[in-house]
Parts: C-alpha cells; sequence; structure tokens
C-alpha cells in the first residue's frame, strides 16, 4: 500500500472516530436536560418546632408551642438543577411562658403566616434499594406574619425571615413524587411593631418538618 494512501485511510478512521465520540457526548448530555416539565406543585403537610421569642433571667423564656404546619410550595426550573421556589406555610400554636418549676403557661394564641421565595439546587439522582431519590438544597428570605390574641385583645407583627431547607423528592410515578423536607426559618419577633414596648427579641431558629405530594407539569 502507497504511503498517501494509508495516511489517507488513517485521516477517515480518526474523522469517523471524532463524529462517533462527539455523536455519544451529545447524546449523554442530552440525557441530563430536563424532560420538558418547567413546574413543580407540592402541598404539604407537618409539625413545627418553634424558638423562644424572648428569654429572661433565671431561665424564663416566651415562645410559641409546637404545632403542626401546612402550606403550599411552587418551583419553576431555571436550569437543569436550579429551580426557583415560592413557598406559603402557616400554623397556629399557643403562646407559652416558660417559668422554672411551674412549666409552660399560656398567654396568648397565635396565628402564623411564612411565605419566603429562593432557589433550589439539586443534587443528582440516586437509587437505594430501587428507589429513586433525588435529594436537594433551598435557601431563601421571605418573612413571618403573626396574629396574636388573648380575650378581646389582638396584634399582629410581620418580620423579616431567612430560611434554609435540606430534603429529598421520592419517585412514585411518572411526575408525581413524595416530596420529604426540614426547613429552618431563622428570624426575630419585633416586639415593638406588635405591643409597642421597646423588648429585644432574640433571633430564634423555627424548624418545619413536612412532607408532601410533588406533581410536575
Amino acid at each position: 500500500m502507497r504511503p498517501h494512501s494509508y495516511r489517507r485511510i488513517t485521516l477517515q478512521s480518526a474523522v469517523a472516530l471524532a463524529a462517533l465520540t462527539t455523536g455519544a457526548h451529545a447524546q449523554s448530555r442530552t440525557s441530563t436536560l430536563p424532560s420538558g416539565k418547567v413546574f413543580d406543585f407540592t402541598p404539604y403537610v407537618g409539625y413545627m418546632v418553634f424558638g423562644d421569642l424572648v428569654s429572661g433571667p433565671f431561665g424564663t423564656a416566651i415562645g410559641n408551642a409546637p404545632a403542626p404546619v401546612y402550606g403550599v410550595q411552587l418551583g419553576m426550573r431555571l436550569a437543569p438543577n436550579i429551580s426557583l421556589v415560592g413557598n406559603v406555610g402557616a400554623s397556629s400554636s399557643d403562646i407559652k411562658a416558660g417559668v422554672p418549676i411551674l412549666g409552660g403557661l399560656s398567654v396568648a394564641h397565635s396565628n402564623m403566616l411564612m411565605y419566603d421565595g429562593g432557589l433550589q439546587l439539586d443534587v443528582p439522582v440516586t437509587s437505594i434499594s430501587g428507589m429513586s431519590l433525588a435529594p436537594f438544597i433551598q435557601a431563601g428570605a421571605g418573612a413571618m406574619r403573626y396574629e396574636i390574641s388573648e380575650s378581646f385583645l389582638s396584634t399582629t407583627s410581620t418580620n423579616f425571615a431567612a430560611n434554609v431547607g435540606v430534603g429529598a423528592d421520592v419517585a412514585l410515578a411518572k411526575d408525581i413524587g413524595l416530596r420529604l423536607m426540614a426547613k429552618d426559618y431563622i428570624g426575630k419577633f419585633d416586639f415593638n411593631d406588635a405591643t409597642f414596648v421597646d423588648l429585644e427579641g432574640k433571633t430564634a431558629n423555627n424548624f418545619a418538618f413536612s412532607a408532601g405530594l410533588r406533581l410536575s407539569f
């Protein structure tokens, strides 16, 4: 075989191999893209544990008692692993004054409304015992609105709250999944806004543990 013919065959083989490699790489990248679903809608229920609104001397404190929480979250995919999320949640519980020895004494009732927006980062899907698991983390900011009532008196206060959360989506069927999440609302109750008393509240961690049905469309 002539040298120039050998070089021609080698060049053709290299071009063919490069084309196959590029095609396989493009197919691999395409397989990681979302399946055309842009939105997620997740109604959820759970349980919320509140931090103290204020701490006093000798171990005294005022805060909300743990209570059920419910709400809905909407997500919009911006990129394969990044989504914009919005959330509205509500809870209702008694405000208790913690007194050593005597324990917690109910002093008022409070309805809480949480609303916030943020970003969600999806972690690559994993499989555990044949179950498809998609972990994620969230971070954002919003507000917690308190409606406090006792007898015929009532007051309101709206406070800034940052939030961080972790969770996982468990696939149940096509476009349907179970969403498990733990979320921390971090904020400080504004006593001046609620009671006109110049009292400095403490920064509290309010943990919401929930489960919901995620619907993709």
